[in-house]
C-alpha cells in the first residue's frame, strides 16, 4: 500500500481576499495517498466555486481511488502521468455537462493544478494560471507554465515579465476546466530531493506577492511550513488582497523511493 504520511510534511491555507465576498478557490491534500489538488474558479454567481468544488472533490476522490489497491512500485511515471490526464478531463467533462443542465451557470470554469508524488518524484497537471513553485536549496523556481494570454505575450517579446505584473490582462486563460467539452492537461514529472518545498497556489498570491518575497517567506519559514502558509496568505491580503488566495505547501521529509533493493536503487540513482 502507499503511504507517504511520513516522507511529506503538507500545510494548507485559503482566503477569501480583501475584495471578493466569497471564496472561489477549492483546495486538497492528502498525505498517505502523496496527492495534492487546487482550483480557482471563475464565472461568478457562485458558478466558479461550484466549479473548482466539482474539481477538486471529484479527482481526489477518484484518484484515491486508484491509488488504494496500487503498492509504490506500481506508479511509473507512464502511469501516473496518465491517471492525472485522465481524471482531470473526467473532471472537465463534469463541470461541462453540469452546466448544460443548468443554464445559469453557462461559462462556469476552473484553473487546475494537481500534484503527486511517487518514487522521489513529482508528477505535476495543470490547466490555466494556477501554479506550481519548488524552493530547493533557498531559490525558488517555477515549475508549471502559465495557460494564459500574459504568458504568451512573454513568450513572444511583446511584453517583459515587469510589464507583465502591472497588466490589465492578468486574469485571461487561454485554457481552463469545465468551459468546452475537452481540455488538454499539461503534465510532466520530476525528480524531488529530500528538503525540497512545494508550493501551489491560485494567482491571487504571485499576483500580490511577488517571487523575491515569496522565497524569502518559505526560505525563513522552512521550519514550520504551517505558519508559512497562513504569512503567504497574508502577504497577499496586505499587499491588496485582490483575488481569492490559496496556497499548499509541501515538504519532502525523507526519501520515498520505490526500489528497496541495492540493484534498484542503483538504477534510480544512475537514471
Amino acid at each position: 500500500m502507499i503511504n507517504l504520511k511520513t516522507a511529506l510534511e503538507i500545510a494548507t491555507a485559503t482566503h477569501s481576499g480583501m475584495v471578493r465576498s466569497h471564496n472561489e478557490d477549492s483546495i486538497a491534500a492528502d498525505g498517505e495517498a502523496g496527492l495534492a489538488v487546487l482550483a480557482d474558479g471563475m464565472g461568478g454567481y457562485n458558478a466558479g466555486e461550484v466549479a473548482s468544488g466539482i474539481a477538486v472533490e471529484y479527482i481526489k476522490t477518484e484518484m484515491k481511488k486508484q491509488l488504494s489497491g496500487k503498492k509504490p512500485e506500481d506508479l511509473d511515471e507512464p502511469s501516473v502521468q496518465k491517471l492525472i490526464a485522465e481524471h482531470s478531463a473526467r473532471a472537465n467533462a463534469a463541470i461541462y455537462q453540469s452546466a448544460q443542465s443548468q443554464p445559469q451557470y453557462s461559462g462556469r470554469g476552473t484553473t487546475l493544478v494537481v500534484a503527486l508524488w511517487h518514487d522521489n518524484r513529482i508528477s505535476v497537471g495543470h490547466v490555466g494560471d494556477s501554479r506550481l513553485y519548488r524552493l530547493r536549496d533557498g531559490k525558488l523556481s517555477q515549475v508549471t507554465r502559465d495557460h494564459s494570454l500574459l504568458q504568451e505575450q512573454i513568450d513572444s517579446g511583446m511584453i517583459t515579465k515587469e510589464q507583465a505584473r502591472h497588466s490589465q490582462n492578468k486574469n485571461l486563460v487561454t485554457r481552463a476546466v469545465g468551459i468546452d467539452p475537452v481540455v488538454e492537461t499539461e503534465v510532466h514529472t520530476y525528480p524531488v530531493q529530500v528538503g525540497d518545498i512545494y508550493l501551489m497556489c491560485s494567482d491571487g498570491l504571485n499576483d500580490m506577492v511577488t517571487d523575491e518575497d515569496i522565497e524569502l517567506t518559505l526560505s525563513s519559514l522552512a521550519a514550520n511550513l504551517q505558519l508559512a502558509a497562513q504569512q503567504l496568505i497574508q502577504q497577499a491580503c496586505d499587499n491588496g488582497g485582490r483575488d481569492n488566495v490559496s496556497v499548499i505547501l509541501v515538504r519532502v521529509a525523507k526519501d520515498f523511493s520505490a526500489r528497496t533493493g541495492w540493484m534498484d536503487k542503483l538504477k534510480a540513482w544512475l537514471r
